[in-house]
């Protein structure tokens, strides 16, 4: 699968006549609980040729392919990258921490070397907490839920207790975050999940999981107090983006 993915990348690479950076893998297996029928998610970087970046009538930032079954790949050119780096966009930490990587150049490690003057915690608390409560109204109030979905409110959770915690980008896997911000009491109940979803179809239905629902009732309510009374974060520099830029474009955008 990793050849097919990595070709279908090279294909987009002459037919969007463009240079991908980074692609990495973004969801279900990156996170470490994919379901033997989850797809693929890929998400990429890319730069195009330098006197593409100075028409008037500029190109889409963003190259999505048709979904189907088994892939999701989608990518985001540079400039939209970096613009979304300086306002400390959470996705693009996930990605360029993700521990399945297609392809990778020297732009990610520079990439990297300077993404955390540019981690903002406070915005990214917003983010996940928003993310944690419209995805427990939606599919964890019913007497029974899909096991999944259980996925898509924790780990938001336990990525704000590790931001409030530590005051870092949360890490990719789940397990990580699990092991290091999930009560003790609450893990036979979440490793019982976790056997579902890496076990069973996307679609398995379960009874609602009472003392998780209770936990993440209190934690969402918590952390969004904590949110509020956290300090707005000083404005960051647009100098070291914009230097990287025009380093990229010099040595990818030809």
């Amino acid at each position: 699968m990793k050849d097919l993915i990595i070709q279908k990348l090279h294909e987009i690479e002459r037919t969007e006549q463009i240079k991908i950076l980074l692609a990495v893998e973004s969801g279900s297996r990156a996170w470490g609980f994919a379901s033997p029928d989850s797809d693929y998610d890929v998400r990429f970087i890319y730069v195009r040729p330098k006197n593409e970046y100075l028409k008037l009538n500029k190109n889409r930032e963003v190259i999505e392919l048709p979904i189907n079954d088994l892939l999701d790949i989608n990518g985001w050119d540079l400039d939209k990258t970096l613009t979304l780096l300086y306002k400390s966009n959470p996705t693009l930490f996930e990605w360029f921490s993700s521990p399945i990587v297609y392809l990778d150049t020297e732009f990610s490690k520079r990439f990297k070397e300077l993404m955390l003057n540019y981690f903002s915690s406070k915005h990214s608390l917003y983010h996940y907490i928003s993310m944690a409560e419209s995805n427990y109204r939606a599919y964890l109030r019913e007497e029974t839920v899909k096991a999944k979905k259980y996925f898509y409110v924790l780990r938001p959770v336990l990525a704000c207790q590790w931001i409030l915690d530590k005051g870092t980008p949360p890490p990719m896997l789940f397990s990580e975050l699990k092991d290091a911000e999930l009560p003790e009491s609450l893990q036979p109940a979440v490793e019982r999940l976790l056997d579902i979803k890496m076990n069973a179809p996307e679609l398995k239905i379960i009874p609602r999981v009472t003392e998780i629902n209770d936990y993440l009732d209190c934690s969402i309510q918590e952390i969004r107090a904590q949110i509020a009374s956290l300090l707005d974060e000083r404005d960051r520099s647009w100098a070291e983006l914009n230097q990287l830029f025009l380093l990229t474009l010099d040595e990818y955008g030809i």
